[in-house]
């Protein structure tokens, strides 16, 4: 009885460091066009489904969610830069998902893994981290648009302005002191802070869940499978095996699962992990992946299924409080710009955990070094995760390349740069 109680109260922790995905997630994919109360929707029945698949499948601590990062280059690269529609963007994420199902179920996903230099690899993680909280301080009116200089700081003393920061501190300071679900806390205590200085208006706490049916099965698939959508699905795929294999590995570490180096039922987590992405875009969300917050409820003595299953039935159960995630998510409209000031610190925190990863790369060896720092600079500045993605792998392998190191590259590497340089030659 006091492993289960132990595992429950796992479940719980984890869910309390990643329910802001709830808040956050129908934002992001609402600006791509998609109805806010779906995506929510969309966001909680998949996280409970690929969670559940986790906690019966491989029995691992380890809970899924519309991934942070991926949702950002279904909207903002894909659907707004590139013009997309956002049922296309679904078609391309469920393409992504069954080609993950398929390489897992054949075994090559490590030559896949193995193929992806670490220096880009960390890279990519970080510059998508710099993507997200550039967003998060846009959303927040901290950064605005500058004619000849592109950005400038806002007005500090707006209120989106001082809700972020009242949430942004807020946030940081639990964090330093450990408390679990400081990112959902400081999403509730600036949105508090919003009602009762009259910006946030709460029309109800319990309601019965939204209709799913402004995404359900609206996915394309037809359209995505056009030769031009390729390098968008394979960047769609990479994305989420780093994010699967990285999550895995750290949190088996953590909890004592890795035997030999290897993790046990590894197959069975990434299945988990491929399904979860292909049964959300077929609710209408963008691709589902393991995340690292389940590290927290490990920390407090996760280590089966049960862990996991609490935190799917958390979800489910949150999906009673739409007018809370609706007041608070919805934002606060100045003029003719909305903002999101009180989703907006919790980007630029997960930025903070994303970035940590440049101290990985190689800044010594140049081949490794340019690179990296293309990717890391060029996610943020095109605005767009494929972009710098694109830019990463293609000078990678043409600087080591030229500088007779082309060995050093695998053919995998090769491949997909040939993919990218058509791309950009061919479809701009």
């Amino acid at each position: 009885m006091k492993d289960v109680k132990t595992e429950v109260i796992a479940g719980i922790t984890t869910f309390m460091t990643m329910a802001y995905i709830i808040f956050v997630q129908p934002q992001v994919l609402s600006a791509a066009g998609m109805d806010f109360d779906a995506v929510m929707m969309a966001t909680i029945l998949s996280a409970f489904i690929a969670t559940l698949l986790m906690a019966t499948l491989a029995n691992y601590p380890i809970a899924l969610a519309p991934g942070m990062g991926e949702n950002f280059l279904f909207a903002y690269t894909v659907c707004l830069e590139m013009g997309v529609p956002w049922q296309v963007a679904l078609g391309i994420v469920f393409i992504s998902g069954v080609l993950f199902i398929i390489l897992t179920l054949l075994r090559v996903r490590e030559a896949i893994i193995n193929a992806i230099p670490s220096s880009l690899k960390n890279a990519i993680a970080g510059g998508i981290g710099l993507f997200i909280a550039f967003i998060g301080l846009e959303w927040a009116g901290i950064i605005v648009d500058a004619p000849g200089s592109l950005v400038k700081l806002g007005d500090l003393r707006s209120p989106p302005a001082l809700f972020f920061l009242f949430g942004f501190f807020l946030t940081a300071i639990l964090m330093v002191k450990r408390v679990k679900g400081a990112i959902l806390i400081g999403i509730l205590g600036s949105a508090l802070l919003g009602a009762i200085t009259g910006w946030v208006k709460f029309t109800g706490f319990v309601s019965k869940p939204p209709s799913l049916a402004p995404t359900f099965l609206k996915l394309n698939i037809l359209d995505a499978l056009k030769f031009e959508f390729i390098s968008i699905t394979i960047v769609f795929f990479l994305l989420d095996l780093f994010d699967t294999v990285g999550t895995l590995i750290g949190i088996g570490e953590q909890a004592g699962f890795i035997k030999d180096g290897k993790l046990p039922r590894a197959r069975q987590a990434l299945l988990a992990d491929a399904i979860g992405t292909v049964v959300g875009s077929l609710l209408g969300t963008s691709t589902v992946t393991s995340y690292i917050e389940s590290a927290a409820g490990v920390s407090e003595g996760g280590r089966t299924g049960i862990t996991a299953m609490t935190t799917a039935f958390l979800f489910l159960l949150a999906s009673f409080f739409a007018p809370v995630v609706r007041a608070i998510g919805g934002g606060i409209q100045i003029g003719s710009v909305t903002y999101y000031p009180f989703t907006a610190p919790a980007l630029v925190i997960v930025g903070v955990f994303m970035l940590k990863n440049v101290v990985k790369i190689n800044w010594d060896d140049m081949t490794e070094a340019i690179p990296a720092f293309l990717t890391l600079l060029g996610i943020p500045l095109t605005f767009s995760i494929a972009t710098g993605l694109s830019l990463g792998f293609i000078s990678y392998t043409l600087i080591k390349l030229l500088s007779g190191r082309g060995k050093e590259v695998h053919p995998v590497m090769y491949v997909v740069t040939a993919i990218f340089i058509l791309k950009f030659a061919f479809l701009g």
